[in-house]
This record gives structure tokens, sequence and C-alpha cells, in this order.
């Protein structure tokens, strides 16, 4: 309750300056705002244009087919060292690593951009109903809420998978489920202040409906939060893809980041010296759940400007 009333008491501060600005131009200077003030954001927006590139033309990028096993005169080559036919060298089954690692990105950026999109979503009108309508309404979705903060992450996923098929949707899934909770529980403080506004009692005044209200003249003040949590959705999906793909409980047939650290630590790779198997995916891991830390960054230094630096 005290993190809520911080909250409410710097957004209160920053409310948007023209509610007169169409949805898209409020998008767009909002966006370029986060950018231009802060660097951190840029390298954050410029990692994921690199590995979006790398997933789209990833079959033209790998030399090989992530799940080919190489052969020369029927003999696997396995526990290739890099060279120049295999620049990140070949599993103990033959696999070409560099390979693998491109088409990960597909895996990561697939599951990381669903699950931010679906848990920004889901909060976003979460907050918004319970945060404009109030009484029983927001009672019964705040419950949920707390039910849904009241269950482990990760356990949650290991049990999905043991009911579903093993899949990188799990994670989409389980985030859907229960990460919303978040987003949904920080906009609903946001909204409250809101629309206690002088425009939203104009906009009754003159008529207009209570989902007119919340989606035309609330929900634009409150999108900078929805991108925030967002980026640290995007950052979190990832991360739990890896985790889950290393512990076994994703599609044996998709290759991912995570897929390749189990598949390197099985293989003994770390007591054999081959650094360039289990190292290359982890970097990626890393640079890109750093990416959506620094663009929700970004985001924070625009909604709470106490957080800029001096």
């Amino acid at each position: 309750m005290q993190q809520e009333s911080s909250i409410r008491a710097g957004l209160e501060k920053n409310q948007p300056r023209n509610y007169t600005k169409s949805l898209p131009m409020q998008l767009w200077e909002t966006n370029l705002e986060v950018f231009q003030r802060d660097r951190f954001a840029l390298v954050g927006l410029f990692i994921f244009i690199f590995f979006f590139i790398v997933a789209v033309f990833a079959p033209v990028i790998a030399p090989y087919d992530p799940l080919e096993v190489v052969e020369k005169d029927g003999i696997w080559l396995s526990n290739e060292k890099p060279s120049a036919d295999f620049l990140l060298g070949t599993t103990n089954v033959g696999r070409d690593i560099f390979s693998q690692l491109v088409h990960g990105s597909r895996s990561a950026l697939l599951v990381g951009f669903s699950a931010a999109a679906i848990v920004a979503v889901i909060g976003t009108i979460v907050g918004l109903l319970a945060g404009y309508y109030g009484g029983w309404v927001d009672a019964v979705l705040m419950r949920i809420a707390d039910v849904a903060f009241g269950i482990p992450f990760i356990p949650f996923i290991i049990v999905l998978s043991a009911f579903l098929d093993p899949n990188i949707w799990n994670v989409v899934v389980a985030m859907a489920l229960l990460l919303w909770r978040d987003t949904g529980r920080v906009i609903r403080s946001q909204v409250m202040v809101i629309k206690e506004q002088a425009f939203v009692s104009a906009a009754k005044v003159s008529g207009a409906s209570d989902l007119r209200i919340i989606f035309v003249y609330i929900a634009p003040s409150i999108l900078p939060l929805t991108f925030l949590y967002g980026s640290f959705a995007i950052a979190w999906a990832i991360l739990t893809e890896a985790s889950v793909s290393f512990l076994g409980f994703s599609d044996p047939n998709t290759v991912s980041w995570g897929f390749m650290l189990q598949d390197a630590f099985l293989s003994l790779a770390l007591t054999r010296g081959a650094f360039y198997w289990f190292i290359p995916p982890g970097l990626c891991i890393m640079l890109t759940v750093m990416a959506g830390f620094f663009i929700g960054r970004g985001y924070e230094e625009v909604l709470f400007p106490r957080l800029r630096r001096m």
C-alpha cells in the first residue's frame, strides 16, 4: 500500500499536458522523449533491433539447420572447435553452434514480445476497469490479483508443463495468467488519480459513455506505464524462457538459448573447456534482458522526473 501511495504521488505531478492530441501522436511523442532523454534506453532499442534483424534473416545467416547433424564421409563432426567452417564449433552430436545461436534469437524474441504484449494488454484493461469503476469491480479484480501474487512463477510453469506438452508457449501462457498483476495494480492507482481530473468531469457532463471515457480519455494518459511494464515483461519473459529450457521443460524440437545452455551442461562442456558453446548464448540472454531493463529505465525517468540524473 505504501508503494502504491508513492507511485500515485509521483504520477500526479506528471500528468499529460495536452489531452487533445491524437493517440498515435501521444505515443510517438512519449517514445521519442524516452529515447532522446536516456542513452541507455537507446542502447536497449539498438540491441533489440539487432536481434530482430538476426531473427528475421536467421535462415540466411545460419549456414546449417540448427538441429542438423553435420557429417563428413558418414562421420559425425562432433566437438569441432571454432574454425572457418564452424564459427563457434559443433556440439557433441555434430550440430553447428553458431546456427543454433542465430535461430535461438527467434524463440527469445517471439516469447519475449508475445508475453509482453499480452501482459501489458491484460494489466492495462484490469487497471483501467478497477481504477475507474471502483466498488465491487475493483474489489473482485484486486482479489484476483492478490491470488496471482501468491502463486510462485517458475514452479507454476513447471506444473503447467506437466499438464501440457513441453512448449515455449507455456511461458507466454504462464505470464498471461500471473504477471499482469503488477501492471494492473500500478495502472489502477494512476487511474484513480486521473479520473478526478477536470477533463474527465467535462467528458461526463458532455454525455460520454463510461467506456469512451476509459479508453479514449483516460487510457492515453497511462500508456507510458503500459510501455514501462511491457519492457520489463520482455526481459522477464526471455529470462524465464531460458530458465525453463535449461530445466528441460521446453520443446526439444525448438532451439533456444536456454536449450543450448542445457545441452552444453548435460554434455559437460564446462569440464571440457568448450567455452565457445555456452558463453555465446549466455551473453545473448544477458544482452536482451539488459535491453528490456534499459528501456524500462528510460520510461521510469519520463514518468518520475526525480529519478533523472542531475
